[in-house]
């Protein structure tokens, strides 16, 4: 019976502890870009809650000259369902026929805070975002 001598063994720990490092350097940005997906997406569906709101109500939701940042009063004013998983939103106004919807990174901390926006023109923008 032939067995592996205990250098043939550490050289395959070691080739496969390299090949996980190369794995796990592709694998945060690659899930990043996919939380970023989920940022625009969120940000699409609510635009288009407050294209309803406008016809429904006569004015983009909330009120001239405020911002929402509490999720519930979205989710209930919208008749959306949002989550607060990796994304705060926020949605601002500044007049009857505006409004500016946000969605902050959360926990990613530093100088580069990544933020996604998007206006009553369907115009999204982003900032510090991989």
């Amino acid at each position: 019976m032939k067995s592996f001598t205990i250098i043939e063994l550490i050289i395959a720990i070691i080739i496969v502890g390299i090949l996980a490092a190369l794995a796990v350097n592709q694998y945060t940005p690659a899930r990043e870009r996919a939380v970023g997906r989920e940022a625009e997406s969120t940000l699409r569906l609510i635009a288009a809650a407050e294209r309803i709101y406008r016809m429904e109500i006569g004015g983009y939701y909330p009120l001239p000259n405020t911002t929402v940042t509490i999720l519930k009063d979205i989710n209930d004013n919208l008749k959306i369902s949002l989550s607060a998983q990796n994304w705060t939103y926020s949605i601002t106004s500044n007049a009857i026929n505006n409004f500016t919807s946000l969605a902050d990174r959360v926990g990613t901390g530093g100088s580069l805070d990544c933020q996604y926006s998007i206006n009553q023109g369907d115009i999204l923008n982003q900032t510090n975002c991989p």
